[in-house]
C-alpha cells in the first residue's frame, strides 16, 4: 500500500499482514502507540517492528525457488526465480 505523504515511514498492520492484508497502522500520539482501524490492534513501535520482523520470516523464501532437496540432515538449496522461466 502507499504511502500518501513524505514524511515518517507508516507501519503495516502485523496482525492483518499475517491474513495476507496490507493496512497501514496510525499513530496515537496521546497514547504513544500504533492502531489498526480493521482490526484493533494496537501496540508500541517496539511491539510492531517484533511481530512484522516475524512476518518477514515467514515469507522470506517467497521469491525463492527449490533446487535440491538433499538427503536425510542435509539443507534444501534454494535459486532465485527469474521470472517468465518455466
Amino acid at each position: 500500500m502507499a504511502q500518501a505523504t513524505k514524511g515518517k515511514l507508516n507501519y503495516r498492520c502485523p496482525s492483518c499482514f499475517m491474513r495476507d492484508i496490507d493496512i497501514d497502522m496510525f499513530y496515537d500520539e496521546g497514547r504513544k502507540e500504533y492502531y489498526c482501524l480493521r482490526c484493533n490492534f494496537t501496540g508500541s513501535e517496539a511491539d510492531v517492528l517484533r511481530l512484522n520482523e516475524a512476518a518477514r520470516f515467514r515469507y522470506r523464501y517467497m521469491r525463492m525457488r527449490v533446487t535440491d532437496f538433499g538427503a536425510d540432515n542435509e539443507p534444501i538449496q534454494f535459486a532465485p526465480h527469474k521470472g517468465g522461466e518455466p
